[in-house]
């Protein structure tokens, strides 16, 4: 299925990301991976025997070395998967405009700068897959969050358009779009949501992050990595600019 195909996967050094190039691994792809950890990325991608490029993808500069390294290396991208991204937990009046500015270049903008430097290649060859890990903050939101889910938001509008874009060429552009999944990004964000929302540690997953969800867990990053894998086979060839929501009921309010 996914036998040679040539995989970036952003966000990679850990959690989805991770669980996504791992899963990609087994089917025989040919996996990139790409975090800004370059100690982590490098034992973990030794582990699955994929490749690894270290980049800060805040930047245009390093979205750029990572698709170019790629294309000089492998020839193409056949698929995309733009899931690097942070968490800051903070009210309005006093969220950190240098917080505010790195999310955004993180989370939206290196996802359309890497869409944009993948896009001729998979053009050419009249195939290709987009995957944004987004979030149900791409489609709901929450307080305290500002940049994260102005992010997100964004990424909910990229999909559609590049959607839309690609379809003529074989290119689909999806989002995942989940509730909360038990990463070290939702484990480091529990001591900010327990100060900002006033309630001890130990309540924020019952409070906070399960509040508004009907099924009362937390999502594996393995089970994301499956959806992932399925937008890449031919039954997904039809579904493009989707908000693929894998939120625990939380949207169906």
């Amino acid at each position: 299925m996914l036998k040679d195909k040539v995989c970036i996967v952003t966000g990679a050094a850990s959690g989805i990301g991770l669980s996504i190039a791992q899963s990609f691994a087994k089917e025989g792809a040919n996996v990139i991976m790409s975090d800004i950890n370059q100690a982590s990325l490098s034992q973990e991608s030794d582990k699955i025997k994929a490749d690894y490029f270290a980049s800060d993808l805040s930047t245009q500069k390093g979205c750029k070395d990572l698709v170019d390294y790629v294309l000089k290396k492998y020839s193409k991208v056949d698929i995309l998967v733009n899931n690097a991204g942070i968490q800051h937990v903070s009210p309005i009046e006093n969220f950190p405009e240098d917080k505010w500015n790195f999310i955004i270049s993180l989370m939206l903008t290196a996802p359309f700068l890497l869409t944009k430097y993948v896009w001729p290649s998979m053009k050419a060859q009249k195939w290709g897959r987009i995957i944004n890990i987004n979030s149900v903050h791409g489609i709901r939101a929450s307080e305290f969050k500002v940049a994260y889910i102005s992010a997100k938001h964004g990424l909910s509008g990229l999909t559609k358009v590049a959607a839309l874009e690609g379809a003529p060429y074989g290119i689909t552009v999806n989002s995942i779009c989940p509730s909360y999944v038990r990463t070290p990004l939702v484990d480091n964000q529990i001591d900010d949501q327990a100060k900002t929302h006033g309630i001890p540690r130990e309540k924020v997953i019952e409070e906070i992050m399960l509040k508004k969800a009907a099924i009362k867990k937390l999502i594996e990053p393995d089970d994301i990595a499956e959806v992932a894998k399925f937008l890449c086979t031919p039954a997904a060839d039809y579904i493009t600019g989707s908000m693929m929501t894998i939120d625990c009921g939380w949207s169906a309010t």
